[in-house]
């Protein structure tokens, strides 16, 4: 299933900056070595993260979910000439391939990667956020959230991706179809959330966008 009429998609990318030659390396490095290449996020969606965080110029970001290291290249574009960025992942086998290009990233002293499970992980890291992006297994989404609403500052965003799930969240679930049902709850739990303000946003697979009150 395509996110967006190609055409239209790529319309689009005509008139949005272009990648950095870092970023279209990557870009086609996953796609030619990686299993499951459409998790990248690619460059309309990058260029978006890139933005909201060249807005928000955030101190300390968190990253549930690196995969090869695109989204995460992209929220540092925008932090702070002090700030961090923390990115988690469980998957052993693509860190070595992650971390090469991290590494010739102009920020690459303020990404750290963490290999390990999230809701372990995340407890350790003695931070208050100013920007969460949750890209991970989507049976966690909730407790992600639950997890870093408290350590996120007033002002402060959470991004979820692939909230929209290629469209599945508007079927009926079914009992095996874990990740769907997750979804489904994960965007009313956030919408009945007085903590923040939220938007549902269209964009690929659907961001939730949220901002701490």
């Amino acid at each position: 299933m395509d996110f967006l009429d190609p055409k239209i998609e790529q319309y689009a990318l005509e008139f949005c900056e272009p990648e950095s030659d870092l970023l279209k390396e990557l870009n086609r490095q996953t796609h030619l070595n990686i299993m499951q290449p459409r998790m990248l996020s690619g460059h309309l969606q990058g260029r978006i993260l890139s933005s909201y965080s060249k807005a928000i110029k955030p101190n300390s970001i968190l990253e549930i979910g690196t995969y090869t290291g695109y989204s995460a290249l992209c929220l540092a574009e925008g932090l702070t000439s002090n700030g961090i960025l923390h990115t988690i992942d469980l998957n052993m086998e693509i860190a070595s391939f992650t971390q090469n290009f991290i590494n010739k990233s102009e920020n690459n002293l303020k990404i750290k990667c963490h290999i390990g499970n999230a809701l372990e992980i995340i407890p350790k890291i003695n931070l208050k956020w100013d920007l969460v992006f949750i890209d991970a297994d989507k049976e966690n989404y909730s407790n992600y959230f639950d997890l870093v609403i408290e350590q996120v500052k007033k002002g402060g965003w959470i991004i979820a991706d692939n909230v929209l799930w290629s469209g599945k969240v508007l079927e009926p679930s079914y009992k095996n179809d874990l990740e769907t049902q997750s979804l489904k709850n994960f965007n009313k739990k956030v919408k009945s959330d007085s903590r923040v303000s939220n938007l549902l946003l269209p964009v690929r697979d659907g961001m939730m966008i949220m901002v701490k009150k």
